[in-house]
């Protein structure tokens, strides 16, 4: 008969095979040798200019002799030293020329992993691994692997984290994926140019350099300006075209699968149960169609955008899948603070407004650009109520409400007793929805 615990500890002690990365990583890495270079030439312009003139060809040429050479030896001793592994319990990588780092991440703790393509790496067939691990800000990453082995580890990552065992995870494989939503290349192309913050940029591009045309007749002048400004506003743009084509949400056993951009292609997932806010936001010159943007509060990851333009029931139908049981309550429903509240905040007080489910606490805000903020009880991590001198004359006051993600969505403007009975109940809601939550776990229905 064998003891408790025996074979765990048996199991723990078979041998580990270490993987080394994708072959094409050098390439990547040997950059980093010419990028300190370029950084030092950019921080300082003159000396780097002075140092070049000083250079004769047969300088210049042995120095480029030397630098190549480097660059590629340090771009193949790093992925030399570089080793991952999978084992019982944990993903381990072992990084480092000189000083040694060794990451042991729990595989029960990883929430989500995302298989990143830049434009090259699409190029090469290889792809980049990210990992979001819950206690952590920073992600730690495998760049890079070969397409189809990013996607078997990813697949093996997930089921491990899911509770499956070693001997079955390999079997389960890449998860079904159900589409829930694809968003038209030409819709978000017109979103891009009725949203405000691009015509903002675009205005600021054309205004400021003929402003300083005008007062300092300096091309020069006009030209350092006006070129970053434009820049900004293709960043704004395009930038944001690019980044979010062929955007598509699927739902999978491992949570919300989302997949986009036009050069470099992100497949990344939406945690179950991670999620501590979903903000439907509806920009001023969406309304007429009937568009709403979704954005996303996701304890320890990066995730931001859900949805990225969409008629508003369809994106009520996927906030539905993020937050089982929510119905986004109803524009009329939201209570506005009193009329008094305008002596706080003059015209925009309209814009704010409250409403309290069984299951989320919900505020908005804005006049120009409404954003409906929707924080499921359960997580609510505190609750506190804001009154200054000047708010409590008018006997009103604001009703903060603090998420996992440390994140705040705030009630303003509510009348005083009206905000001290919220406070109370909220605190108690916050109990029980904690009390009664699904668990944050992959696969469990």
């Amino acid at each position: 008969m064998t003891a408790p615990g025996v074979d765990d500890a048996v199991r723990e002690k078979k041998p580990v095979t270490e993987r080394r990365l994708h072959p094409v990583t050098p390439l990547r890495r040997a950059w980093a040798p010419v990028a300190v270079i370029i950084g030092w030439a950019v921080h300082d312009p003159d000396q780097a200019q002075r140092q070049l003139t000083r250079l004769t060809t047969t300088t210049l040429l042995i120095a480029l002799a030397v630098l190549v050479p480097a660059a590629a030896l340090y771009g193949f001793l790093t992925w030399w030293f570089t080793h991952f592994a999978v084992t019982d319990t944990e993903l381990r990588i072992r990084t480092g020329l000189l000083f040694r780092r060794t990451a042991h991440i729990r595989l029960e703790r990883i929430q989500a992993v995302d298989v990143t393509q830049p434009l090259l790496a699409r190029v090469a067939g290889v792809a980049k691994l990210k990992l979001d691990v819950i206690g952590t800000d920073k992600k730690d990453e495998l760049a890079f692997l070969g397409e189809r082995e990013a996607r078997a580890l990813r697949a093996e990552l997930l089921a491990r984290a899911a509770g499956f065992a070693p001997e079955t995870a390999h079997e389960v494989g890449e998860a079904p994926v159900r589409e829930l939503l694809r968003t038209p290349p030409l819709d978000l192309a017109i979103s891009v140019v009725l949203t405000g913050a691009t015509w903002g940029s675009l205005v600021a591009a054309l205004v400021v350099p003929t402003v300083l045309w005008l007062a300092t007749h300096s091309v020069w002048t006009v030209l350092a300006t006006g070129v970053p400004l434009l820049g900004a506003a293709g960043a704004t743009s395009v930038g944001r075209f690019v980044g979010e084509y062929d955007w598509k949400v699927g739902e999978s056993p491992d949570g919300l699968r989302i997949d986009h951009g036009l050069l470099d292609r992100t497949h990344e997932t939406v945690p179950p149960g991670r999620v501590q806010t979903v903000r439907i936001v509806e920009p001023l010159m969406w309304r007429r169609r009937g568009w709403v943007r979704v954005e996303l509060d996701v304890a320890g990851s990066s995730n931001s955008v859900l949805v990225p333009v969409a008629p508003r029931a369809v994106a009520e139908s996927v906030v539905a899948r993020v937050l089982p049981g929510v119905t986004v309550p109803e524009a009329a429903s939201l209570s506005r603070p009193p009329r008094r509240a305008g002596r706080c905040v003059p015209v925009w007080w309209r814009g704010y407004g409250i409403a309290v489910t069984d299951t989320v606490f919900a505020a908005r805000h804005g006049l120009l650009r409404r954003s409906l903020a929707l924080v499921p009880h359960a997580k609510v991590q505190s609750v506190r109520l804001a009154q200054g001198p000047w708010k409590r004359l008018w006997r009103v006051a604001d009703v903060h409400v603090d998420t996992g993600a440390n994140k705040t969505v705030t009630a303003r403007l509510r009348d005083a007793q009206e905000a001290a009975e919220l406070l109370r109940g909220q605190a108690e809601r916050s109990r029980t929805g904690r009390r009664d939550a699904r668990p944050d776990r992959w696969m469990v229905s």
